[in-house]
């Protein structure tokens, strides 16, 4: 049996949960791993706070160059998280011929082409598993399960917390407000949850599954992001009624040279299997030419699911050092291709759009708003229009209504100039809200 010796750095919910599993289910790891994982150091930069999990003083590393120095280390885990000070440490521990591990999306997001590379340089290798969807074992499907595949799609709800506030204003008609007080008070969100909302969470783990799924590096900054903040309860009930359900999901998609990647407010329709991830829980939808569609459903976050992909990875690398094959026993990895990948830009989606407008309640406005549409080349699929009065115009005293329209597949260029001219010949007194839609036609 080979001994397998790790430093963790980061000792936190996550760190304190790999600690606590390596103690509590070592006979269970043992016998399917035939390793013998040791915890040799931790660091943490209080060690004076209380620790969520009790750990022997003798390992409690005071220095983060007692692990990464450490000649009997084989394998540094990060879950400090953060970006500057885990880049340098990563770095500096490759440097010295240290296997990674690391939860760190927005890491890897950001800086994981440099990350990678050097680990090449080094034939170190670097688990990421717990980077994306917590326990979800998704990059371990990518990598191997769907190897035999050109992956064509990737749809998934991967951040738990913004799924809870939009599951809690679907089902219980709370405002984004209400249902983002109750997710704190639960403890699903952060007392500041600006990485959740605003989508950057979910937009850094779409990025680093293009990369593995298309083979090449992300300029994260061209990622379009949009987050959740300005959803209102009325645009969810009114895209019920079309037979939608709104999620904020993370999607790329292959388009030969080019691919999309995007996080945004979207409608799916009701049926689709994504549209059922309720609350906290995360799901990854895997489109391959093979095995079409497959689905990959569970915790996305939480100490105990994030450490069990943690623990996974160091028993993978365990065993590529165990029986002396480095890297070679990866299949493909991020750096599988040296290349960086050419995203489309936002003006060449192409999807189909929920838009709402707040027009005034007169004859012909519905005929205007639709000869815009026609001009640009925009068709029109089904109308909502509510004799709900939203409030009455200042200068005229008319009545404004909400009117929804859902569009058949157009180009974002094409929607944002035909909402220019309605909005400036004011055929809406307000800006549209407008929702992407994923529905195939």
């Amino acid at each position: 049996m080979k001994k397998i010796n790790i430093g963790i750095v980061g000792y936190g919910v996550v760190g304190s949960s790999v600690v606590k599993i390596l103690d509590k289910d070592r006979e269970i790891i043992t016998q399917k791993s035939d390793l013998d994982i040791n915890v040799k150091k931790v660091y943490t930069r209080n060690w004076n706070r209380k620790l969520l999990y009790p750990i022997d003083d003798s390992k409690k590393a005071k220095t983060v160059d007692e692990i990464i120095n450490d000649k009997d280390i084989d394998i540094v885990v990060e879950v400090a998280g953060g970006i500057e000070f885990p880049y340098q440490l990563i770095t500096q521990a490759i440097k010295n011929r240290k296997n990674i591990v690391t939860a760190n999306k927005a890491l890897l997001a950001e800086k994981g082409k440099d990350i990678f590379s050097l680990a090449q340089k080094y034939d170190v290798r670097v688990g990421f598993e717990a980077a994306v969807a917590g326990g979800i074992p998704i990059i371990k499907a990518l990598r191997e399960g769907l190897v035999a595949n050109d992956i064509n799609k990737i749809y998934g709800i991967l951040n738990g917390t913004t799924n809870y506030i939009l599951t809690s204003m679907y089902t219980e008609g709370k405002s984004f407000e209400q249902a983002l007080k109750e997710a704190q008070e639960k403890g699903y969100a952060e007392a500041d949850p600006t990485l959740d909302i605003n989508g950057t969470d979910a937009a850094h783990k779409i990025s680093i599954l293009a990369s593995l799924s298309f083979g090449g590096f992300v300029d994260f900054s061209q990622v379009y992001v949009e987050g959740i903040d300005k959803i209102d309860t009325l645009d969810i009930e009114l895209g019920r009624e079309l037979g939608y359900t709104l999620k904020l999901l993370a999607i790329a998609k292959s388009h030969g040279e080019e691919v999309e990647i995007r996080v945004n407010p979207t409608f799916l329709p009701s049926w689709h299997p994504l549209s059922k991830v309720d609350g906290v829980f995360n799901a990854v939808m895997v489109e391959g030419n093979n095995v079409g569609e497959t689905m990959f459903y569970g915790r996305g976050a939480g100490g105990l699911p994030t450490a069990s992909a943690v623990i996974s990875d160091i028993v993978c690398i365990g065993k590529s050092i165990a029986n002396n094959l480095g890297r070679d026993l990866e299949i493909t990895s991020m750096d599988w291709k040296h290349k960086d990948l050419t995203l489309t830009k936002v003006k060449d989606f192409y999807t189909r759009y929920y838009i709402r407008f707040t027009v005034p309640d007169i004859t012909g406005i519905l005929a205007k708003i639709a000869s815009v549409f026609a001009k640009y080349n925009i068709s029109i699929a089904a109308v909502i229009q509510k004799e709900k009065v939203l409030k009455l115009q200042k200068e005229t005293k008319e009545k404004v209504v909400p009117l929804v329209i859902l569009t058949h597949t157009a180009s974002e260029n094409n929607i944002q100039l035909a909402i220019k001219e309605i909005v400036s010949n004011k055929y809406s007194v307000e800006i549209p809200v407008i929702i992407r839609v994923e529905d195939e036609e």
